[in-house]
């Protein structure tokens, strides 16, 4: 009788937690609305939990995942219980919130949507975004974490995230995107993501362009916030010939012989920022030995970033969501697949420079298959086939993205290589179809 019971409890939980994600989808309806007021209610109704642990915040273009996955895995190698919020996820929801580099349960996501489901939201139904962001402040409080690690979704200012009082804040770099919302200028882009810069807190960046250095500063002057820059107060040196190892010139430390987990020569840029954080929490809120420095730098594994699947053929899956991310992955895939022919799977959203992204894609490419993700903000596949004719001529569209990765692996030699990318969603599908169907 008492596994029939704890049957039917199981079945009982999917059913919710089902009902759950549906819902929770259905907010997407609302589309994106930035502002904090809505947040603000949420929050306050539950007692603002986000004031009960302390917080990291991390925006930029690129590579805030990987460096707030990088901190959070740090922090917990120092003995710390970590939250830690991202988005997008790539297969579960669950992702999103993670305590201790652990997606939390499903029963942890039906209690903190049913502790928000009757709050109050102020004058209007929140976004996806949003309701995520306090479910994440919600269990974060409730699990009673030392340390948050907080990623912004959209720009910063405005982002639902930009309620908390943090340690430290991290602006990873800045490129041109989501023009509709945050400005068609590098400095009008830096400025909303600048907007996540405190009062007396400091902040850390790896921006190189002068009008995103000059804006974020000035914010930073006007907030007494301390300004720390890669390749000005701190560097790194790359080993040569050692996959990933580098040396670290720090705002006070010097550490040789490092070594991150994650793939490609930008993610060493990525770690230069999170050891500088690391420094600055080290020095006051918090205790970071080198050990778990190193080992938590080295340990890091964050999904869908030049991520490995396969070794035969070799099958590659790669985000690069934006222009800036292709660029990165094709100078690491010229570097390190010149003797392959490589099959390049795209599939890329309607809100993103796509012509410049398939054909910077494609340069280094064999072959192309084109697709789409499930997501209703994906391009059709037919819009991305003139760009990169222009570049390839083999070229096959295969709406499904299930579809076109079996095609793939049926048509390249075990010697040749496919390259999956172009949207987070893509890859979150490829996963998935690796998952049910190993290579």
């Amino acid at each position: 009788m008492l596994i029939f019971a704890g049957f039917f409890v199981a079945m009982e939980l999917m059913d919710r937690y089902s009902k759950c994600i549906k819902a929770m989808y259905g907010l997407r309806r609302f589309g994106i609305k930035l502002g904090l007021s809505t947040i603000k209610s949420m929050m306050k109704s539950l007692g603002n939990p986000q004031k009960s642990f302390l917080c990291i915040h991390v925006a930029g273009t690129n590579g805030k995942g990987s460096i707030a996955s990088s901190l959070a895995s740090i922090l917990k190698e120092s003995n710390y219980k970590v939250g830690l919020f991202t988005s997008p996820h790539l297969v579960r929801f669950n992702e999103r919130i993670q305590i201790d580099n652990k997606p939390v349960s499903n029963k942890s996501i039906v209690e903190a949507y049913e502790a928000l489901k009757n709050v109050s939201s102020g004058n209007r139904e929140p976004t996806f975004f949003e309701y995520s962001t306090a479910m994440a402040f919600y269990e974060f409080g409730k699990q009673k974490v030392d340390w948050a690690v907080i990623e912004t979704g959209m720009g910063g200012r405005l982002d639902a995230t930009n309620i908390i009082k943090p340690a430290l804040t991290i602006i990873s770099n800045i490129s041109l995107e989501h023009r509709m919302y945050l400005g068609n200028t590098i400095k009008e882009i830096a400025g909303e993501k600048g907007g996540i810069i405190k009062n007396y807190t400091p902040v850390v960046t790896g921006a190189r362009q002068k009008s995103a250095v000059s804006t974020l500063k000035d914010i930073a002057l006007e907030k007494s916030a301390p300004f720390y820059r890669l390749g000005e107060d701190f560097k790194v040196r790359r080993s040569r010939n050692r996959n990933n190892k580098f040396t670290y010139y720090g705002i006070e430390n010097t550490w040789h012989n490092l070594h991150t987990g994650l793939q490609g020569d930008y993610q060493i840029d990525n770690a230069a920022i999170v050891l500088a954080a690391c420094e600055l929490l080290d020095k006051n809120k918090a205790e970071i030995p080198l050990n778990s420095i190193q080992k938590g730098l080295e340990n890091n594994h964050w999904p869908g970033r030049l991520e490995i699947v396969s070794d035969n053929p070799l099958i590659i899956l790669d985000g690069a969501h934006n222009l800036i991310g292709t660029r990165k992955l094709v100078k690491y895939l010229a570097k390190n697949l010149s003797r392959r022919k490589i099959t390049l799977v795209a599939g890329i959203l309607d809100d993103k420079p796509y012509s410049s992204m398939i054909k910077t894609l494609c340069s280094v490419c064999h072959r192309a298959i084109l697709t789409q993700p499930r997501i209703n903000r994906a391009l059709l596949p037919e819009k991305l086939y003139s760009p990169a004719k222009q570049v390839i001529s083999d070229i096959k569209i295969i709406p499904k993205v299930n579809d076109a990765i079996k095609y793939a692996i049926k048509t390249t030699p075990k010697k040749d290589a496919i390259c999956i990318a172009g949207s987070l969603y893509l890859v979150g599908e490829a996963i998935e179809y690796f998952e049910k169907n190993p290579a």
